[in-house]
């Protein structure tokens, strides 16, 4: 299954969570994230938790998510706002019609310091909760219906 994970500048939060979601999903799911305002970089605190825990840090990029709407662009299967409230913010078009699920963190970057470290560690911490919750589960059998109630749950749960 394709996962898109979503923000807004695609600089922090997305960017974990597409590569907890790849990595350990038992080849069930390949994640991508974008943004609505990509920011063209990425913030390299998430790369030091990564790294700490064994996973990729290569080949990430800050995308914006308008090349979703491509009409060669890969169906997503799933599309998962990381937003930390999704109100108001820019909705993407996407071909097919992919579950939507929203597991809101608020965004670590923007916390004053000293708070920041324990921001970022906090986000990632909660990302990786969700990330764990899909390994063992019959995603790929699901209805597009339970799919969608799985993907809420797990967003509230952590």
């Amino acid at each position: 299954m394709n996962f898109q994970d979503l923000c807004t500048g695609n600089l922090v939060r997305p960017i974990p969570l597409e590569s907890r979601l790849t990595h350990r999903s038992n080849g069930c799911v390949k994640a991508y994230s974008a943004g609505s305002k990509s920011s063209g970089k990425v913030h390299p605190q998430p790369f030091v938790f990564l790294a700490k825990e064994g996973f990729p840090i290569k080949g990430f990029s800050s995308q914006v998510w308008y090349v979703s709407a491509e009409p060669d662009a890969l169906m997503m299967d799933a599309v998962i706002a990381v937003f930390g409230s999704a109100a108001g913010e820019e909705c993407a078009m996407w071909q097919g019609a992919p579950v939507r699920a929203h597991w809101g963190v608020e965004d670590p970057a923007t916390a004053a310091e000293p708070e920041r470290e324990e921001a970022f560690k906090l986000a990632y911490i909660r990302f990786g909760k969700r990330a764990e919750a899909l390994p063992g589960l019959p995603i790929d059998s699901m209805s597009a219906t339970e799919l969608q109630t799985t993907l809420n749950k797990i967003g509230t749960e952590s």
